[in-house]
């Protein structure tokens, strides 16, 4: 048996946090908040690896945040929420393309969203999708639909497509997936 050394319980506990969403998820149960104390105890620093983890964003990433957000757009009474990031936005922020990632989970954050989705045009004009619901709507089928796949609360696709047509079918898309929910 190995001895748990700060060593060790530093990056169990920094995947324990980003696999439950921060203790957020569904997932994070009594359990794992007992291994999360049995890391603590053994050495891991949860505010440093915080630091590590979800403070470490650029100025350039911070812009592209914003002029996300500012772009967002609401319909079925808010209930639904999409985002776009164009290439010109990317660049005009001297954001990289990693600066994308989990851009999607600030939109499942506005209040009343069960349904999100994200278009992110990538270099070669192909768009990548992603989907986050709040556990109602079926991420993995809407993802489907395009040709991609997930898991019910988050998936995602790869399209090719003019990006307003494939604007155009997200949006029908999740517009009739939330009617699914509303009608079950």
């Amino acid at each position: 048996r190995v001895p748990l050394t700060p060593e060790i319980a530093t990056p169990l506990y920094a995947g324990l946090s980003t696999d439950t969403g921060g203790f957020r998820f569904p997932s994070a149960s009594g359990e794992t908040f007992r291994v999360a104390a049995r890391l603590v105890d053994a050495g891991a620093s949860p505010s440093f690896i915080y630091r590590e983890l979800f403070e470490q964003d650029t100025l350039s990433r911070l812009h592209l945040v914003g002029r996300t957000l500012a772009g967002a757009r609401t319909f079925n009474e808010g209930t639904c929420i999409l985002s776009t990031v164009r290439q010109s936005d990317i660049k005009e922020v001297s954001a990289s393309p990693a600066d994308t990632e989990d851009l999607i989970n600030l939109t499942l954050a506005v209040k009343g969203t069960q349904v999100a989705a994200i278009m992110i045009e990538q270099p070669d004009k192909r768009v990548k999708l992603s989907f986050r619901s709040r556990g109602a709507a079926d991420c993995s089928a809407l993802a489907g639909h395009f040709g991609g796949g997930g898991h019910k609360a988050a998936a995602g696709a790869i399209v090719t497509g003019s990006f307003d047509d494939v604007e155009k079918q997200v949006t029908e898309a999740v517009d009739a997936a939330w009617h699914a929910v509303e009608s079950e």
